[in-house]
């Protein structure tokens, strides 16, 4: 990608949204960015974070640095009206990156694709990682963003899933998870389900993505022995964390700060026993019995962010995609 030291490249929300790229695309890339972290080549230090008294924002800042790519990044994400409907939110992402071996700047773009396509990936990682075998059912748990997309990913890194189980309560939601299982899967459909705890019961692996104003909340009790429980937003209950036969996360460290809802009343945490990127190193297996219940914890690292950011900058370069602005100038 050609630079000079005085122009920056924006890449807006309709900009990437012409972008296309495979789901094995993105699930590989992210793969890689983990990989690249667990061999010590990356940096992902721990995020900071801003929330107000009466918690009516929440703000992060992430740094890091992909050294496969060799290319540095600060991604910021601000939502504002968190006791508010998602209608009436304001959330904003951004990334901004630099080539570490030029130290010329690459792109500013808006992360929330990024973000929409770099978490269910993980998530469908996490459940290729922990699952046990002969897994058939999965059950995903809201229709925003990440319940939209988690079934597709999952169908990538487990495709031999049979039955496809959906709880969520808006229509609108409902009909988008389906659109989008069609549009990548059309051969597969997906049950909508009224009775949660039965739900749960027949799941091998669980992807709980609903809002903060869900009414789901699946106890430990209702996992059967085997299955998989992965928290990417809400619907699960912190008892499903505590009770659990073995606990993975991308980072445990982000876990304690995002997390915080699903501490016990001491606003403890049990020990994580592995890290993702351990995980995928091929060091240690998350399973090492076919009857444990896993919790998995899916608050993504900045480094995934990195990797698929720049594959996307390139993609739109190529494409002559964005807007040239001469900030330093």
């Amino acid at each position: 990608m050609d630079r000079d030291d005085t122009t920056l490249r924006v890449l807006s929300t309709s900009d990437l949204a012409g972008l296309d790229i495979a789901l094995a695309d993105v699930v590989d890339t992210v793969e890689q960015a983990y990989r690249t972290l667990a061999a010590g080549q990356s940096d992902n230090p721990r995020k900071l974070t801003v929330k107000p008294a009466d918690g009516h924002s929440v703000s992060y800042a992430m740094l890091g640095r992909d050294g496969a790519r060799e290319v540095v990044a600060i991604k910021t994400s601000y939502k504002h009206g968190l006791g508010e409907s998602r209608d009436k939110q304001h959330y904003y992402t951004t990334l901004t990156l630099y080539d570490d071996v030029t130290g010329l700047p690459v792109a500013l773009m808006d992360c929330a694709r990024i973000g929409s396509l770099r978490t269910p990936a993980v998530s469908a990682l996490l459940a290729r990682e922990c699952v046990g075998p002969g897994a058939t059912t999965a059950l995903v748990i809201g229709t925003g963003t990440q319940g939209r997309l988690a079934l597709p990913f999952l169908l990538t890194t487990l495709p031999g899933l049979e039955r496809l189980l959906l709880f969520g309560t808006h229509p609108d939601g409902v009909a988008a998870v389906r659109a989008e299982l069609a549009r990548h899967f059309p051969d597969r459909d997906v049950e909508l389900v009224t009775d949660l705890g039965r739900a749960a019961r027949d799941a091998d692996v669980i992807v709980a993505t609903a809002g903060a104003h869900t009414p789901a909340a699946i106890e430990a009790e209702a996992l059967k022995p085997g299955a998989t429980a992965i928290l990417v937003g809400h619907g699960l209950a912190p008892s499903t964390l505590h009770r659990a036969d073995r606990v993975i996360a991308t980072s445990e460290a982000q876990m304690r700060v995002t997390g915080t809802d699903m501490a016990d009343a001491d606003g403890n945490f049990p020990p994580v026993d592995l890290e993702l990127p351990v995980v995928l190193s091929g060091v240690s297996k998350a399973r090492t019995a076919s009857r444990q219940r896993i919790f998995a914890y899916n608050s993504g690292l900045v480094v995934t962010d990195i990797a698929l950011g720049h594959r996307f900058a390139r993609l739109a370069a190529e494409q002559n995609l964005g807007t040239e602005v001469s900030l330093w100038r």
